[in-house]
């Protein structure tokens, strides 16, 4: 699904947020159990953002938080790219399969109806010592500035604390709170309970 070069959106709403927990992770984030209340609070964030067909959502393309993200745009209507920082091979081995059930589907069923961005392919390797996490929240946020920060919202799921690497969504936020832009933070921590 390609855009014409001419095509601008109302809004580029861009989603940063957990990753559903891998079996016998030790402090849960984003227990599997939870998946039901975060998409619901995604939709709802997007409902009151109005996102709707005449928008652009962007995000990765991780089990959890990214393909309800993803889900939760395109049932809106809104146009969807995925941004992924690996060749899609590895990106499914390290961000999506290990969860199990249906995310495989489920990112190949949000990359039909959007368009993939592989970071390799895109940006060439990376940079010695560039870390290809904190590139891509990078990519990803220039993408969603390329149309004016005055059209940029960020939502993000998250709990407040960093992450288990660089490149997660508290550099995100980060990010995105240094360009001025509008931030709709889903705390886990309060969700969850």
């Amino acid at each position: 699904m390609g855009e014409p070069n001419d095509w601008s959106p109302r809004k580029a709403v861009l989603f940063s947020g957990h990753m559903i927990d891998a079996p016998g992770r030790k402090k849960p984030r984003f227990p599997p159990d939870k998946e039901p209340v975060a998409a619901r609070a995604i939709a709802s964030a997007l409902a009151d953002l109005d996102i709707g067909p005449g928008d652009l959502s962007i995000c990765g393309g991780a089990c959890g938080g990214d393909l309800l993200f993803a889900e939760a745009a395109l049932a809106r209507g809104a146009r969807l790219e995925l941004y992924i920082p690996f060749e899609e091979p590895t990106f499914l081995e390290k961000s999506v399969d290990f969860a199990g059930g249906d995310w495989r589907a489920r990112f190949f069923a949000a990359k039909a109806r959007g368009v993939l961005h592989v970071a390799p392919r895109e940006l060439g390797p990376p940079q010695e010592g560039e870390d290809p996490y904190e590139r891509n929240n990078r990519w990803m946020m220039d993408a969603a500035l390329r149309f004016g920060a005055d059209r940029v919202d960020f939502v993000c799921l998250w709990n407040g604390e960093g992450g288990d690497g660089p490149g997660g969504t508290k550099h995100m936020m980060e990010e995105v709170r240094s360009k001025g832009g509008r931030t709709t933070w889903l705390d886990t921590t309060k969700l969850w309970d």
